[in-house]
């Protein structure tokens, strides 16, 4: 298992930015990668995904205003976040699964699952919304 490690996150106002970064112990260039965050109360959910072809995939809370990319030299995944809202504030987290492979629909929905995976995650990173 990639260990990773988010940072980025920050308070900013409403309609503000920020850009989360993801840093993998190892390679992780051949995993497709995604995005997550966890609200208080609420589950975690994927909000990005990325293949490893480098194709993306957004959820529709965050489409248009997310922009998930990676730089492969630096084993490093980013999701940039404009027009942030106060419903973005939550911890956010990065995760892969090597078993999250096969088409773009299989990848996608393996790694939607893997929100509620019991598996490793990180520390994550904080992101705060408010005025």
């Amino acid at each position: 298992q990639a260990h990773l490690r988010e940072s980025g996150g920050g308070l900013v106002q409403p309609g503000g930015s920020l850009r989360l970064a993801c840093a993998g112990s190892r390679s992780i260039s051949q995993n497709a990668m995604a995005w997550y965050r966890q609200a208080p109360g609420k589950q975690r959910e994927m909000v990005a995904a990325i293949t490893s072809g480098g194709t993306p995939k957004y959820e529709d809370s965050v489409k248009g205003r997310f922009t998930i990319s990676r730089d492969l030299a630096k084993n490093m995944v980013f999701l940039q976040m404009n027009s942030l809202k106060p419903e973005d504030a939550a911890a956010y987290y990065c995760n892969t699964n090597p078993s999250c492979s096969g088409t773009y629909y299989v990848v996608i929905t393996c790694l939607r699952s893997l929100a509620q995976s019991a598996d490793y995650w990180g520390q994550g990173t904080q992101v705060t919304v408010s005025s």
